[in-house]
């Protein structure tokens, strides 16, 4: 095996046992609630989602922060000391600035150490799509993936990793201001359930919008149906969501039908949590090259 190692974020939403078995580094982020600062790891060692989300039920606002600069420096520079080298797989920049940061982090570092090697990449993806990415890597890693073959693959292949949510809480969406207040209100005496996808250019947007909680989790599956890889066989499938485990599981049931090879569910972490609310369901998986072009967004 090639001497690099394997970095991601937190808001990738694995859990602990896929970090492991894919051999990946995790950076933590910040996410502030109730005036307190918590830092965000992939075995909730500061805070359970289920108490997060309590939080956010009972009427308490959360913030996050990027990773920063100075961040990047000191988780890197342990491994390029030992020699090592870096492949940092990174939240969606359509999302957030944590790939700038570490394009200028790993600038700095390679003055320090110009004889190694940092590659980042946009994953153009949140929670377990980051996660489904990552993990891939560190299993090609695993398998012998030189780290040129890995970065190759991962610029290559971005837009393979598929990203369809649903929140059961408008507000949230609105609070991230990705909402009207008015249409949030509208939307939610309706029972209006927006579905909502991780574009090419790593934003969330509103693809559609459906009358029902029943009819949102269906409607995940059957973008699953229209646009999955057809290699079900040879599939793995990440379920994430914002304590909301028995709507997971209805959607989880979905996809087994279709013979997938392996399906995880995880909880969607604070970081994203904070904009996405209580009650969203997520389904990532990997997409067939000839649905790479979506339908048109709609607005909620």
């Amino acid at each position: 095996m090639e001497n690099y190692v394997l970095f991601t974020d937190s808001t990738c939403d694995l859990t602990p046992d896929l970090v492991q078995e894919a051999d990946i580094h995790v950076l933590p982020m910040t996410f502030t609630l109730d005036g307190r600062s918590y830092q965000n790891y992939p075995d909730n060692r500061e805070m359970a989602p289920k108490d997060f989300y309590d939080k956010l039920r009972s009427g308490s606002m959360s913030t996050t922060s990027q990773v920063t600069i100075a961040d990047f420096e000191d988780a890197f520079a342990p491994f390029l000391e030992q020699g090592q080298d870096i492949l940092y797989l990174a939240f969606s920049s359509g999302l957030s600035g944590t790939f700038q940061a570490s394009k200028i982090a790993i600038e700095s570092l390679l003055e320090r150490f110009p004889e190694r090697r940092i590659v980042s990449v946009d994953s153009l993806q949140a929670s377990m799509g980051e996660g489904l990415f990552a993990y891939t890597l560190g299993m090609m890693r695993r398998q012998g993936a030189a780290l040129d073959e890995a970065a190759a693959f991962a610029r290559q292949n971005a837009l393979r990793f598929c990203a369809w949510f649903t929140v059961n809480d408008l507000m949230f969406l609105k609070r991230g201001g990705r909402l009207s207040g008015t249409a949030a209100v509208a939307g939610t005496l309706l029972g209006i359930k927006p579905v909502l996808h991780v574009d090419d250019e790593g934003h969330l947007v509103a693809m559609e919008k459906v009358r029902g909680r029943r009819a949102s989790l269906d409607a995940l599956v059957k973008h699953f149906a229209a646009s999955a890889d057809k290699n079900y066989a040879e599939m793995t499938v990440f379920i994430s969501h914002g304590d909301c485990l028995e709507d997971a599981r209805y959607v989880a049931d979905k996809i087994k039908a279709y013979g997938v090879k392996r399906l995880c569910i995880g909880d969607i972490g604070p970081v994203i949590g904070a904009q996405s609310g209580p009650g969203t369901v997520a389904l990532f998986f990997p997409v067939s090259y000839t649905h790479l072009t979506l339908p048109t967004k709609q607005e909620v």
